[in-house]
């Protein structure tokens, strides 16, 4: 799994209990999906079709630097499916899991449309390819 996107946990990011808010969490995992899915498809009309069930394993709390990783473990015709993992970024500790995240690709009507993709793709072999 590769792990792209790093976030320092703030004041504003805390729950009562003064650790990670797993709202503000699904958050920034729903917009590193819609990221990943927008440059594998190469389309940004993408949605979030699907979450499947979450599993919290430890908390953050104010000052961790967490990092998430996404990788696509399926290619539908119009959509494709993501796994997440979040992690501690120091102790690498994981803080949340998620099995299935489905990303839906869009038409410019915002139907779902065939995206002809098959397997994950690199930006830099794309740009390889067109040189």
């Amino acid at each position: 799994m590769n792990y792209h996107t790093r976030k320092w946990v703030k004041p504003e990011d805390l729950n009562p209990n003064h650790s990670l808010f797993g709202g503000r969490l699904l958050q920034w995992i729903d917009e590193e999906a819609a990221l990943y899915a927008i440059i594998q498809l190469e389309n940004t009309k993408v949605v979030t079709k699907f979450i499947s069930e979450i599993n919290f394993v430890s908390s953050a709390k104010q000052g961790d630097i967490i990092e998430i990783g996404i990788e696509a473990t399926h290619f539908g015709s119009s959509s494709i499916t993501l796994r997440c993992d979040v992690r501690n970024k120091m102790t690498h500790q994981t803080i949340i899991t998620v099995e299935r995240i489905v990303m839906v690709n869009l038409n410019e009507e915002g139907n779902p449309a065939p995206h002809g993709k098959t397997q994950i793709e690199f930006v830099k072999d794309r740009l390889n390819n067109n040189l």
